[in-house]
């Protein structure tokens, strides 16, 4: 576990990686600090789009961040452009350099299809990209040593009826399952709003669909629970305790689908994050504004310390 500086560092204290060398060995997912106690905080990429990559993970790790939720996106790790081993272990490098554990996103808007945002999804006539896409990442993650791969429905399409959909998304969902237990990592698939599995209940019944596999867990965006769970946030950690590999957290308020900056939504993230303890989790737990790329560093900064401040809240007294 890397401990948070006092005193920011200049990114290029790290020498850049260079393309040769092998990678450095891969911890077992999710094996970063699993013994410790309270959250650990990430950030994710999708909120430095301004950035290199490079650049992006020093200034995470600079602020303090213990990992970093990395979307595979065309400045950040793209899987499908040229020399893509020698990519993933440069990559891989960085990270270990930085101290930053790792969770592989795969919410790229545009990455597939330059036309259509997140499209071809899983439930599209032809989804042989995503399938692919998800398969690569599963890859990636594997030769980062993430503590998971993070994936999610789609929106259906308006051609395509409910229960085709449904079929199409369970046939999917089982070739990145087969590709996860090759590969030995975690998947959290994620309820999205508005997505043909978008809250709790649906992914459950997914899960169901596909005979309930050991690898396949939950991504549980905690703003998400606010939007349109009908329990608690606090309640929702507490349903998915058992299968929770990835965490997402930004504010929301009730309805309304908006990853919002801490304090500007209707979330008491105190009793969120003593839920996460309690429950044991010890993954990451990454902030999610993917809007936010404006101001990133900024942003990134004060939303560790309204975490911190949260935990040191949500901590028990002692009498």
């Amino acid at each position: 576990m890397s401990t948070p500086r006092t005193r920011p560092a200049p990114a290029r204290r790290i020498p850049a990686a260079t393309p040769d060398g092998p990678a450095p060995a891969a911890a077992p997912p999710g094996a970063a600090d699993r013994g410790g106690h309270g959250p650990r905080f990430g950030y994710g990429t999708n909120g430095f789009a301004n950035h290199r990559l490079t650049d992006a993970l020093a200034v995470i790790a600079d602020l303090g961040y213990q990992g970093v939720a990395l979307t595979l996106d065309h400045d950040h790790l793209d899987p499908f452009a040229p020399a893509l081993a020698r990519r993933v272990a440069a990559v891989a490098r960085r990270l270990a350099a930085l101290g930053l554990a790792v969770v592989v996103e795969t919410g790229a808007r545009y990455l597939l299809d330059p036309w259509h945002k997140h499209a071809p999804t899983l439930l599209h006539d032809d989804p042989t990209r995503r399938v692919e896409f998800l398969r690569r990442a599963v890859r990636i993650g594997a030769d980062l040593g993430a503590e998971a791969v993070s994936f999610w429905a789609g929106v259906r399409p308006d051609a395509v009826g409910p229960a085709v959909a449904w079929d199409r998304l369970v046939a999917g969902c089982a070739a990145v399952v087969d590709a996860a237990e090759a590969a030995g990592t975690p998947l959290g698939f994620e309820p999205e709003p508005g997505m043909l599995v978008e809250d709790i209940a649906g992914w459950r019944r997914l899960r169901g669909a596909l005979g309930e596999p050991t690898l396949f867990g939950i991504t549980l965006d905690i703003g998400h629970c606010r939007c349109l769970e009908p329990l608690p946030v606090p309640e929702c950690v507490r349903e998915v305790a058992p299968h929770l590999v990835n965490v997402q957290i930004d504010d929301m308020r009730r309805g309304v689908h908006e990853h919002l900056e801490f304090g500007t939504g209707e979330i008491d993230f105190p009793p969120v994050l003593r839920a996460l303890t309690d429950a044991g989790y010890r993954g990451l737990v990454a902030v999610e504004l993917p809007r936010h790329s404006h101001a990133a560093p900024a942003v990134a900064a004060r939303s560790l310390e309204f975490l911190r401040a949260a935990t040191r809240e949500a901590a028990p007294r002692r009498r």
